[in-house]
């Protein structure tokens, strides 16, 4: 019988009759702040299943290694399961959001060369900034696994900038989390979607992910639908 292992944010995770093989769920749900801002937003879970399915077949047809399987359901994957590193890989090609913030530097400065960084998930925590010697300390990785999960970080930034680009979208920024298979592999997990990336409309700048939601800009679901026909549009060529 399926159980219910783990619900967070916006998605649960449950087992199968396989015990390599989870059933991800899809929430309507958008959270930001760390949970401190939270609505139920009827449509979002089918958006993001179907955003993230695109995004993590691609991926997997280009070679990058990922939990991904199929999708079952508008609101349902089956995904490989796999022991989650708790640390999200962060690549920013545009200053926006907390980097722009944090060091006062003007919203939409490109960079020569992509930021990166690092910090340890933990909404208990504030998901704090974490440099790799920390992790390392720490337990959480190796720095074989450090350095394979910011190799896998710079090849789907190379991809998926492209990608985008094709769809008139702009890759601001992203994040990343990794698992180890039970075999040991490390491969691309969680999701891909808005709500874990920014992206811009390359012709008016118009936010197309969830700092729509995060600032109150308009419709979140308008929104996501529409970078869900530009991907669909370019895939299909």
């Amino acid at each position: 019988m399926e159980k219910l292992l783990y619900t967070g944010k916006a998605k649960q995770m449950w087992s199968t009759d396989n015990p390599q093989i989870l059933r991800v769920v899809y929430l309507n749900q958008a959270t930001a702040l760390n949970g401190k801002k939270k609505d139920k937003i009827e449509g979002k879970a089918v958006l993001n299943n179907a955003i993230s399915t695109l995004i993590f077949q691609y991926l997997n047809q280009v070679g990058i290694p990922t939990h991904y399987l199929e999708q079952i359901s508008p609101t349902e994957e089956l995904v490989k399961k796999v022991e989650i590193i708790p640390l999200e890989m962060v690549t920013r090609n545009i200053a926006a959001g907390h980097f722009a913030s944090r060091y006062g530097v003007k919203e939409g400065r490109s960079f020569d060369q992509p930021v990166e960084e690092m910090y340890y998930k933990s909404d208990k925590l504030d998901d704090p900034f974490m440099n790799a010697s920390q992790a390392k300390a720490l337990g959480l990785v190796t720095q074989e696994e450090l350095d394979v999960m910011w190799n896998l970080s710079r090849q789907v930034n190379f991809i998926l900038k492209r990608l985008f680009a094709q769809a008139k979208l702009t890759l601001v920024d992203f994040k990343l989390e990794f698992g180890r298979l039970a075999d040991g592999p490390i491969v691309l997990a969680d999701e891909f979607s808005p709500d874990n990336c920014r992206l811009w409309d390359m012709e008016t700048a118009n936010h197309m992910d969830k700092d729509v939601y995060r600032r109150d800009l308009g419709d979140l679901v308008s929104v996501y639908q529409e970078v869900y026909r530009r991907l669909q549009t370019v895939l299909e060529k």
